[in-house]
Order: structure tokens, then sequence, then C-alpha cells
């Protein structure tokens, strides 16, 4: 990590607001140019250069029903945390965030959480729900692309889904987009693609319990 690495705060990143109306309306919104192409740059070259060792294969559910399976994703994540800088940025920028959502749609958005997500060559996660209804505090999906230079041969879309099954979108994962959608409502997948594939998924969640479980199973 490099010296201004070290000293980044949030306010280094200048975001392009998000259509709240849209959001709204539509239950998700895709924002072109959420970061600067520098700031994408340094999130991304930070994720390049972070060892094997700090990357886990991803699973499916949550808590006592957490299990890895191959067949229905393959990517590998690293949870972000607080105690480095640039991580901390990303997270403090995304509180703000929820700040503006909470202000001006009243959704009583708690916290938030979040992971780099790392697909190799040939990697997919399978069609999913984020959350089901009364079982999960996730209430908002927010995934941001890291990924210079990406092209439709490129592959690794996110294909969003409607209520009947119909492709609502299919998201070119490139560098600066970022998607935020209702969590328990559109079912979604990641195809696979060519390159490494980076990106930093994350969920708003509310302040809940279910059965004595501030984060049940989801």
């Amino acid at each position: 990590m490099t010296q201004h690495d070290a000293q980044l705060e949030a306010d280094d990143f200048a975001t392009e607001a998000i259509d709240i109306d849209r959001l709204a309306a539509q239950g998700y919104v895709i924002v072109s140019n959420f970061l600067p192409r520098s700031q994408c740059l340094e999130l991304f070259q930070y994720a390049q250069q972070l060892p094997q060792q700090a990357w886990q294969q991803a699973g499916i559910g949550r808590a006592d029903n957490y299990t890895t399976n191959t067949e229905v994703r393959q990517d590998k994540i690293r949870w972000l945390s607080a105690q480095q800088p640039l991580e901390n940025a990303y997270l403090t920028m995304m509180d703000q965030l929820r700040a503006q959502l909470n202000r001006e749609l009243f959704m009583g958005l708690f916290d938030y959480e979040c992971h780099l997500a790392h697909y190799p060559p040939g990697a997919f996660y399978r069609k999913h729900l984020d959350a089901f209804k009364g079982r999960s505090n996730r209430i908002l999906t927010t995934v941001f692309y890291l990924n210079p230079e990406w092209h439709d041969a490129d592959g690794g879309q996110l294909v969003i889904y409607g209520d009947e099954g119909q492709v609502l979108e299919t998201v070119l994962p490139e560098a600066g987009k970022l998607v935020v959608f209702l969590s328990d409502v559109f079912i979604h997948e990641v195809l696979k693609g060519t390159r490494d594939r980076f990106s930093i998924t994350g969920w708003y969640r509310l302040n809940a319990s279910i059965g004595g479980l501030v984060d049940p199973t989801s």
C-alpha cells in the first residue's frame, strides 16, 4: 500500500448522485460513474495486490446453514474492515449513502456490510436472491465494479431478472459502475467471464432480529 493509500479519506471519493426517485419507483438503479476513474483504479490495484491468504472461498446461506458449493458460486471474497484505510474509506462513503437513503426514502437502514469479490476466469454465480422476505435483515444490495477496460467479449455480466423470469438488465462490470437493488425482490446471477473480475458487494440492513439472531439465515 502506498503512502497515499494510507492517508486516503472518505472525502477523497467524489461520487455521482444516485437517482433516488428511480430506485423508489422500480426497486433498482444503475449508476454508470459512481466514482471517478482514479478512485476505481486505486481500489482495483488494491484488490489485485492482496495476497492469496487474504481471500476465502465464497459460500451460500448464513449462520448454521452456511456452506460452500462451487456448483452454485465460484468467487472468492474478502470482508472489508474499518482497520484498513482504503477499505474504511469505502465503508465510510457507503455509510454516507445509507444516511441519504434514510433521509429521502425513510428506509430505516441501520448498518452496512460488504466484501471484495474476485471471480477468476470462468467463475460464475448461479441465479439467486440475496434475501428472503421475513427471514433476513438485508434490504438493499449494492454492487460496485472495479474493472478497467472491460468489454462485452470479456463476459462476467450481472443479469437481473423480473418477477416473471424476464431479463430486466444485463450489466457489464465496468469500473465505476454501481448497481443498487432490493435484496428480496430481484433474482440475479453472474455470468462466466474470461478475465479476473473484481467488485465490492454489500448490503444495507435493518436493525432487527428474528428468533434472537441479529442477522438471521437468508
